[in-house]
């Protein structure tokens, strides 16, 4: 049987340590990795997509490529031309310098990758690895945990539309508590703040910065897993539907005819 083609992706850039991490894991299960990776850090794209800019890519490497791009572009790029003929039948993003948790998950160009692997049928699994502001990322922890839970989530047969998103707790190894499987947490506040300063020749510019609150009401979501040091592993579906309030809004709208007599 053939080594499974694996697929590597971030949004930190080619050079970031998660991703060298997560290089280094998916070798103990293949000889058959491939990493597609953007040049420079592109935490915060989203599933956004490089249209109205060329997208250029570098050879980093034997099977390392460095694009000019979003996490999205990689991935794309990847599957469209470099493995074309024999796409990945697993695609793996992170590991993230930093947590996606509840409502991070929106704008994380790592989980975004994993999305779109899964938009082109590969199974796809995001990984973060969390830690405290302004303290040194425990990145062994990740690179400790790491084999055994990828060992098992490839073993696992996912619907279509489904991804999964890993998240590793801001403690050492020996710390983590378990693995709990959870749902996407809410949190009670979270803010996008825009830092104005000067810079040294008198011009206005911005940092944008994340206010977060973390009180979230549900014992079973990644935001309580992580708050008790345990591994959260969250399935996540690419139906944005909400389907309870499909009844309600025919209802609401039931009169409206659209055929140029308003009623």
């Amino acid at each position: 049987m053939a080594a499974p083609r694996i697929l590597i992706t971030n949004d930190d850039g080619i050079h970031a340590p998660g991703i060298l991490l997560l290089e280094r894991v998916a070798a103990t299960f293949s000889d058959d990795v491939w990493v597609v990776a953007p040049e420079t850090e592109q935490s915060g794209a989203a599933h956004s997509l490089s249209l109205a800019n060329p997208i250029r890519m570098r050879e980093a490497g034997p099977q390392r490529y460095a694009i000019q791009g979003t996490p999205t572009d990689c991935v794309v790029i990847a599957c469209n031309h470099l493995l074309k003929t024999r796409p990945p039948d697993l695609l793996l993003s992170g590991v993230n310098r930093g947590l996606n948790l509840a409502e991070d998950i929106i704008y994380s160009g790592t989980v975004a990758a994993a999305m779109e692997g899964t938009l082109l049928g590969i199974k796809s699994i995001a990984m973060s690895q969390c830690f405290p502001p302004g303290s040194p990322v425990p990145w062994e922890t990740a690179e400790r945990h790491l084999p055994r839970v990828l060992k098992h989530l490839m073993d696992v047969s996912l619907p279509k539309g489904v991804l999964v998103n890993v998240n590793f707790p801001a403690v050492s190894p020996e710390e983590v508590t378990g693995l709990r499987v959870t749902r996407q947490g809410v949190r009670t506040k979270l803010e996008i703040r825009a830092d104005d300063r000067i810079d040294a020749r008198g011009f206005p510019y911005f940092w944008l910065k994340f206010h977060r609150e973390v009180v979230d009401p549900w014992s079973d979501s990644d935001l309580a897993a992580i708050e008790a040091n345990a591994v959260s592993v969250t399935p996540l579906h690419l139906d944005l539907t909400n389907h309870q309030t499909i009844p309600a809004l025919r209802k609401a709208l039931a009169e409206i005819r659209l055929d140029g007599l308003a009623s």
